[in-house]
């Protein structure tokens, strides 16, 4: 008798182990229908890390662990004294910038105000030549009937000579103004480009300054906080991460028979291992192009000897949204598929979802 109780427990774990084989092959994918195929998985979601632009030190954390956002709502800010001050500095040199546009164009309308002058200028002298050069011509006539002595001749010639001297002289100054009216254009050229420097360098500031209060990128849940206050991070440290509950799916896999007959956007349902009450609508929004062994994690020793195509199936996101707080990652479960869309969803696999 003392043999025989010793073999009692074996004998348990036998008999439990057989019933477990004989449950699994009766609910098992050899038991199901021509065209309906399940394959085991987890719920995921899209995660986004929410990271520093810049290097520099958390000042302020507005949300915790847990909390739902919304996109553009502010979840951390970073320290902006740095910033600030280059800000200010920019400004300034900005500024500055607007001033020497303003002194450059007073510089062009004062080197054309001396143009107007040496124009008129060289109008006098034009006159004063010709003037000169009339008596000059009076003088000759004179001297030849002896009438005007050479000496008279002579001043008149000399002030022929100095009113043309004049006139290339002021002919001479014109074209310097006009060098000098186009050099001062230029220098408004180049404080207008200084001018649009400065904007841009405000304007880079100005959306350095933005990215330091870090905001939602989108609706989700904070499922991390990576930093805290008072970390200095690294430029593209990481301070959060969110979840987007409103993009949820199931990764599961499939044999090449089933694989290759379905087509996206088809029909699936999702039973969570959490609440098998409830079998949740999905669409097949992803089938994988090449095959791969499936994880251990995923199937029995049997089917890990077959090649298996990586599925993916979508949960609607107007579902989600209505039952956002009971969304849970993470949770395991059955997907559950047909590659024959005229087959009927047996009366376990009806949709039913909370209310």
């Amino acid at each position: 008798m003392k043999k025989i109780k010793k073999y009692i427990p074996f004998a348990i774990l036998v008999l439990l182990a057989a019933g477990g084989y004989v449950a699994w092959k009766k609910i098992g994918n050899d038991e199901l229908p021509p065209g309906l195929y399940s394959g085991n998985g987890r719920i995921e979601a899209v995660e986004i890390d929410v990271a520093a632009k810049l290097p520099g030190r958390i000042e302020e954390m507005l949300v915790n662990e847990g909390d739902f956002v919304k996109a553009g709502q502010s979840l951390a800010h970073m320290q902006l004294d740095v910033l600030q001050a280059q800000s200010d500095e920019v400004k300034a040199q900005y500024q500055q910038a607007l001033n020497n546009v303003a002194a450059s164009k007073a510089q062009v309308t004062l080197r054309e105000s001396e143009k107007r002058t040496t124009l008129a200028q060289v109008k006098q002298r034009e006159s004063e030549l010709d003037a000169a050069e009339r008596r000059l011509k009076r003088s000759s006539t004179l001297s030849a009937e002896g009438a005007s002595s050479l000496q008279e001749l002579d001043d008149d010639q000399a002030r022929v000579q100095n009113a043309r001297a004049a006139l290339e002289a002021s002919k001479a100054q014109v074209a310097s103004a006009d060098a000098s009216i186009e050099a001062a254009k230029a220098q408004v050229v180049g404080a207008i480009s200084a001018v649009a420097a400065a904007q841009a360098t405000v304007a880079r500031i100005e959306a350095d300054i933005n990215d330091s209060q870090l905001k939602s990128p989108r609706d989700g849940r904070v499922q991390y906080r990576i930093a805290q206050p008072g970390e200095v991070l690294a430029g593209g440290g990481k301070v959060l991460n969110l979840v987007d509950l409103s993009d949820v799916y199931m990764t599961f896999f499939l044999p090449e028979t089933a694989a290759g007959k379905l087509a996206m956007g088809a029909e699936a349902r999702i039973i969570l291992d959490a609440a098998p009450q409830f079998v949740i609508p999905a669409t097949i929004s992803f089938v994988a192009s090449t095959a791969q062994f499936t994880p251990k994690t995923v199937e029995t020793a049997s089917e890990r000897q077959k090649l298996m195509f990586r599925v993916k199936a979508q949960i609607d996101r107007d579902l989600l949204q209505k039952h956002l707080k009971l969304v849970k990652t993470g949770l395991p479960g059955v997907a559950w598929v047909k590659t024959d869309k005229d087959l009927p969803w047996p009366d376990h696999l009806a949709v039913k979802v909370p209310e």
